[in-house]
């Protein structure tokens, strides 16, 4: 088998990025876009020593699994690496993917795995959206996202999984800056002005916040922007983000206000959000609730224990867990994160949280070692990467009668379950909840009570 050869081959699974395998003498490639069920032909594209990679042609025999996507930019866009799949085979291949990790990563035998928590409408979930701006091959400027892989832009203002606001919006800016000459940025020459948009709703409350991200401090006429932008109903928060680094990453650290506030309020259950452009926030409010209630539930709090929120961003859970904790302890790296938490804390009148500014790996090591702050539950919620090995020897040495563990990335989640439970914890449940339908992510909560 070598690069550009051309293969009819049967899909017979799926890898955790929702890539369909094939095997050809027992040689397997993966192949996106692919289903289980699927007779293709597929064009060889890397051949590395155990397996390989390869572009769908034609599909020869459709799986019966293959529904009709809704978004016809599905394929080239690569946002929805999954959409293809029937709506329950999705939540089939979360609840495997995760099963798979857990035993092969974490060592678990017979992992405790509940069924997934799908949605019952799994799209226009999406909270918030992202949109860069570029030129096409003709120099109109367009918006939409990412091919996958790329950063050639797919020019989309539509998305399926956003909120209809988003069209809207990006009309206005489109119009906006074609009257008023405003060139979108370009990364190789590293010129132009707009780089982003940020878009965020907040499903509870409908207030609306657009945060354009420029390379420079201002922009042309943008009172007349802004005046096009507050006739949309709901609009409340119109900011400029500064980034004139030549770099991948989407927001810089200044927040310019326009017209408005800086932040948008949002409601999970019966607590309250501030929101700010800079905030980490959970994208699917309706999968929230059910995530957050489920740790909640896990954490099972009386009203006296002292816990500790690792990763805890504007407080979302801390928030959650001090309705019924005796005392909770945040901590995040991100400052304005902090900021918000602090906020949301007043804003709730919650006065039994107390949030701190660092790194959860130096903060829960010194407040344990030096102040000799205990723990009755920790909760972590960290980023894909999983958890730092001084965090989670820390954890172990405070003896929390319950860690629950709530992750992105089920791969380090079960790395980091599988350290636990050889430091004194045992696993008690995992509940899988699909915050991210039409897409290979899942997120998971988990339990451990100390042996």
């Amino acid at each position: 088998m070598k690069k550009n050869d051309l293969l009819t081959l049967k899909i017979t699974g799926m890898g955790n990025e929702g890539e369909g395998i094939g095997k050809v003498d027992g040689f397997p490639l993966f192949i996106k876009d692919a289903l289980p069920g699927d007779v293709i032909q597929a064009k060889v594209l890397k051949v590395k020593k155990t397996y390989g990679y390869a572009r769908l042609m034609e599909i020869l025999t459709p799986s019966p699994e293959r529904i009709e996507p809704l978004c016809p930019l599905h394929r080239s866009c690569g946002g929805c690496q999954i959409q293809a799949l029937s709506y329950e085979k999705q939540l089939k291949f979360k609840w495997e993917k995760v099963q798979g990790q857990l035993i092969r990563i974490g060592g678990f035998a017979d992992p405790p795995l509940f069924p997934v928590l799908g949605m019952d409408e799994p799209f226009h979930y999406r909270n918030k959206a992202q949109f860069p701006f570029g030129r096409d091959r003709d120099g109109r400027t367009v918006t939409g996202f990412y091919a996958s892989r790329t950063h050639s832009i797919i020019s989309n203002t539509d998305c399926i999984l956003g909120v209809p606001e988003n069209q809207k919006i990006l009309k206005i800016i489109l119009d906006f800056m074609e009257k008023e000459k405003i060139a979108p940025y370009d990364e190789m020459s590293g010129e132009g002005l707009l780089r982003h948009v940020l878009i965020r709703k907040g499903f509870a409350t409908g207030e609306l916040m657009v945060c354009l991200i420029i390379n420079g401090y201002e922009i042309p006429a943008v009172e007349r922007l802004a005046d096009y932008l507050f006739e949309i109903t709901g609009m409340t928060s119109l900011t400029l983000n500064v980034n004139r680094k030549n770099t991948n990453v989407i927001m810089g650290e200044d927040i310019i206000l326009v017209r408005g506030q800086t932040f948008i309020t949002d409601q999970i259950g019966s607590v309250q959000y501030q929101i700010s452009p800079l905030s980490f926030y959970q994208v699917n409010p309706v999968q929230t609730k059910k995530l957050y209630e489920t740790a909640l539930d896990y954490a099972g709090l009386t009203g006296r224990e002292i816990v500790w929120d690792l990763y805890c961003g504007i407080g979302t859970i801390s928030l959650f867990l001090a309705q019924r904790a005796g005392k909770v302890y945040g901590v995040e790296v991100v400052p304005q994160a902090v900021d918000d938490a602090r906020k949301n804390a007043r804003l709730n009148g919650l006065s039994n949280v107390e949030f701190y500014l660092g790194k959860a790996e130096e903060v829960l090591p010194k407040q344990y070692g030096r102040n000799g702050i205990r723990a009755d539950v920790i909760v972590v919620d960290p980023p894909r990467k999983g958890c730092d090995k001084a965090c989670l020897d820390t954890m172990i040495s405070m003896k929390p009668e319950r860690i629950v563990y709530v992750s992105c990335d089920s791969a380090t989640l079960a790395r980091d379950l599988k350290i636990l439970c050889e430091g004194g914890y045992e696993l008690k449940a995992v509940q899988p909840v699909d915050m991210f339908p039409q897409t290979a992510g899942v997120e998971n909560v988990t339990l451990l009570n100390r042996k």
